[in-house]
């Protein structure tokens, strides 16, 4: 009856979130990156380290829920690669720490605002750490819990020719607050499924923008039946969303800013002894956003940590 208590309250939270915010900002997406990867879920005490790369190429203008015209954006290009080095350690079965540090790339295509000259500008820097705390402590199996944190400004948000909502860093003090569930899908089968949130919500912020409330989850299931050489494969399936409220403040675009979107992402992860390796692609199903901002056609993520 707990384990059920604790999953209802976390879809409402969800639904609840998805309901108050209308959109995303500049459609980076790159929050989606943090949910997803049910094998990150702890599931004993002890360590894991990890690197993870993602990547996204946005190119295509979109207005509403539509392709639009290139012509309505003065921005071209947005190609993004995020390395993400991280620790997470389990004290015991209920109380654990996540700490995660990116180092972000970042190519930006843009038109000039004096001359209408299309221009571009590189850069590449640390990113906004994050800092979580980690409670399982619900049930024996650690198969639900939660996670509370926050996310600091240690990315740079000054670089020249970039806006603030394609900054590296955002410049804000994000409050980070999560739950996710596992469990089998039938007691007999080898399906097993998860469900995942994610809330980011500034609270402190400086150089007059305020990033929009983020909310990311996702639903997967996965099949853990199959191994070959003592290599064990688990396909992967997953739907996930985003949802960001607009942007806020005097260095913010309020008007093309704000964004929702679905995804449907299918992985698959490798586990060999200590040693695991994962790789999604997320395809856009569903995509609305408000005013004019680019978007990519997928968003690549693989990783490779060590347990000990």
């Amino acid at each position: 009856m707990r384990k059920l208590f604790l999953v209802s309250l976390f879809l409402i939270f969800s639904f609840f979130n998805l309901m108050q915010s209308n959109s995303w900002a500049c459609a980076c997406g790159c929050g989606v990156f943090d949910v997803g990867t049910a094998s990150m879920f702890p599931s004993g005490s002890g360590g894991t380290i990890f690197e993870e790369y993602d990547f996204m190429d946005q190119t295509h203008n979109w207005s509403k829920n539509s392709k639009a015209s290139d012509d309505n954006n003065d921005d071209k290009q947005i190609r993004s690669s995020f390395i993400t080095t991280g620790f997470q350690y389990m004290f015991n079965r209920s109380w654990g720490v996540e700490i995660e540090l990116p180092y972000d790339h970042r190519y930006f295509k843009t038109t000039d605002d004096d001359t209408g000259d299309i221009v571009s500008f590189v850069h590449s820097a640390l990113g906004d750490m994050r800092i979580q705390g980690i409670y399982t402590g619900f049930s024996p199996d650690m198969s639900t819990g939660i996670t509370f944190g926050f996310k600091v400004p240690t990315g740079d948000w000054t670089y020249p020719g970039f806006d603030r909502d394609t900054e590296i860093g955002s410049g804000s003090t994000d409050a980070l607050i999560g739950a996710f569930h596992r469990g089998a899908v039938l007691s007999s089968s080898s399906f097993s499924y998860f469900i995942q949130d994610l809330l980011d919500q500034p609270f402190l912020t400086q150089g007059g923008y305020r990033p929009g409330t983020e909310n990311d989850g996702a639903l997967g299931v996965y099949y853990h039946g199959w191994s070959l050489g003592g290599v064990r494969f688990t396909p992967v399936a997953e739907v996930e969303n985003s949802y960001r409220s607009r942007d806020r403040g005097w260095a913010a675009d309020p008007t093309d800013s704000g964004y929702e979107r679905i995804l449907l992402t299918p992985g698959i992860e490798l586990d060999y002894k200590r040693i695991m390796v994962y790789f999604d692609v997320g395809f856009p199903v569903y995509q609305y956003v408000e005013g004019n901002q680019l978007v990519t056609s997928a968003l690549y993520k693989v990783s490779i940590s060590y347990m000990f």
